[in-house]
């Protein structure tokens, strides 16, 4: 990298992405938070299991949309990946490298290739900034001045988000909500990052954006080869993004399978709830609605064996003392459930 009026050279890893390599593998990743009872002494009360041993893979070039219920595990999961949190244990292998020592050895570069949309726009840019101000900073901070300038490289990021050139002296006070969020957009792909965590990025928008900055990640994405970890509580939103969906619930990851294949056919009773509730456009289709029995645990005090038992109509007694793995028979679908729907 460099600071010169030219370009940096090019490094073996910037060359374009194999689509069918392996670029991220998390195994028996864990996040506990300390809890504390009282307001004087605090005294210790043990451990809120935000996410709890979850395992899951992804390709290059890949979205892979994770959702669950609010309080799931799921946004401290993108947290951990980008580096914004420490696990408690587990290990994450990034473009094979094992991510914690890379962060250690090569921190800055790490930030280049894995970078982060948030869910809320407007608390996420610098009011004080300009926007061109906003979506230098990567080049900046990696010392990298692209060919042309960064003035021109910026302006020709805000044409790729849908945005003018001539917003770049104007500030974030000066945007809509879904202007913002392409702003957020082209400061997150202007390195050309091989991964991207977006972390409910659509959700604070009205639904007439939303599909606008879904269509726009999925044009980038076809476009730049890169890979997404879409984290949404919507259903509906992540079916048209994502080429795998993982489920989680209560920080364990239920189900895992290929997009079409849980939408069709999904075989855990908690995804098998939360697809009941989803709109359908149509008012004449008649639709079953899956209520679940009584509130969600405290991830204080998650229940044994399986997770969802006491929310569960199959649930046995084997339920109770065993934890079911996430397994199945295809590759492309997998349940953690002893007693899983028929696919």
């Amino acid at each position: 990298m460099t600071n010169s009026g030219t370009a940096p050279a090019q490094d073996p890893q910037d060359s374009p992405a194999d689509s069918t390599g392996e670029l991220l593998r998390v195994s028996q990743l864990t996040k506990h938070f300390p809890a504390t009872r009282g307001v004087l002494l605090r005294r210790p009360a043990g451990h809120v299991r935000a996410v709890d041993g979850i395992s899951f893979s992804m390709r290059r070039g890949e979205t892979l949309g994770l959702v669950g219920e609010t309080g799931c595990g799921k946004s401290t999961t993108g947290r951990m990946l980008a580096g914004f949190l420490p696990a408690t244990s587990g290990q994450v292998t990034f473009d094979g490298r094992d991510l914690d020592e890379a962060r250690r050895t090569d921190g800055k570069r790490l930030y280049r290739e894995i970078q982060m949309i948030f869910q809320d726009p407007y608390s996420a840019l610098n009011p004080r900034h300009t926007v061109g101000t906003i979506i230098a900073a990567p080049f900046r901070y990696q010392h990298i001045t692209p060919p042309g300038g960064i003035r021109r490289a910026v302006q020709e990021l805000l044409e790729q988000v849908g945005l003018s050139p001539e917003h770049y002296n104007r500030h974030p006070q000066d945007f809509s909500g879904g202007q913002r969020q392409r702003i957020c957009v082209a400061r997150a792909i202007a390195l050309r990052p091989k991964l991207i965590i977006a972390d409910e990025p659509v959700s604070a928008l009205d639904v007439s954006i939303q599909a606008q900055i879904i269509n726009l990640l999925s044009d980038l994405r076809d476009q730049q080869g890169m890979a997404y970890l879409f984290i949404a509580h919507d259903l509906s939103v992540v079916r048209h993004i994502s080429d795998r969906v993982a489920v989680m619930y209560l920080g364990k990851i239920v189900e895992l399978a290929d997009n079409d294949l849980l939408y069709a056919a999904p075989r855990h009773p908690y995804t098998r709830a939360l697809l009941s509730a989803v709109p359908v456009p149509d008012p004449t289709a008649r639709k079953q609605r899956l209520r679940l029995a009584g509130e969600p645990p405290s991830p204080l005090n998650p229940p044994s064996g399986c997770h969802f038992r006491t929310r569960c109509w199959k649930a046995q007694a084997v339920c109770e003392t065993t934890e079911p793995p996430l397994a199945g028979a295809d590759p492309r679908h997998q349940v953690a459930c002893h007693f899983p729907e028929d696919g």
